[in-house]
């Protein structure tokens, strides 16, 4: 079974283009404010994502068309995942629809994949006998900004490399 591909505005990113790097990293309006005696109290306003998605490979990965300007939806395969002491767990992102959510039953010191039900941004783990923990793991899809990507080229290599910057909407 083959995994799917990153996507970004709808074009495949193929390995051809080289194996992608994928980083994220979450972007918050936070920060702690202290009371008067001292104490901190975290504020958070909002939480959105952020990231890279570099390679590189044989080919560019063909994105000069896309229109930046423009948020774009972007299909990642970096999974996130959450753990849960029960069965029922709200995802945190949109999960691809093309890639199910998958799920996992702690048992003893092992993780066992077991089935689950998707219900939009809720996932069901079926019950294990002796799960202390249960977890679901899933591909995210976002709708970004991203910005034409920086590329190189190496003609000694006969390689192309280029770099996709993105933060959600």
């Amino acid at each position: 079974m083959s995994l799917p591909l990153i996507m970004l505005g709808g074009i495949p990113i193929v390995l051809d283009a080289g194996a992608p790097d994928q980083s994220d990293n979450p972007l918050l309006g936070e920060s702690v404010i202290r009371l008067s005696g001292g104490e901190g109290v975290k504020m958070t306003h909002w939480g959105k994502a952020a990231g890279t998605i570099s390679g590189q490979g044989w080919m560019p990965p063909g994105l000069d068309g896309l229109d930046y300007s423009q948020p774009l939806e972007l299909r990642l395969t970096a999974q996130e995942s959450m753990v849960s002491n029960g069965r029922v767990m709200a995802l945190t992102s949109s999960p691809r629809d093309d890639w199910a959510p998958w799920a996992f039953a702690l048992v003893g010191a092992r993780w066992v994949e077991v089935p689950c039900v998707i219900d939009g941004l809720t996932v069901t783990v079926d019950p294990v006998a002796a799960a202390t923990k249960y977890m679901a793991q899933w591909m995210p899809v976002y709708n970004v900004f991203a910005s034409k990507p920086p590329k190189t080229q190496s003609s000694g290599q006969g390689s192309f490399g280029w770099t996709i910057a993105w933060e959600e909407v």
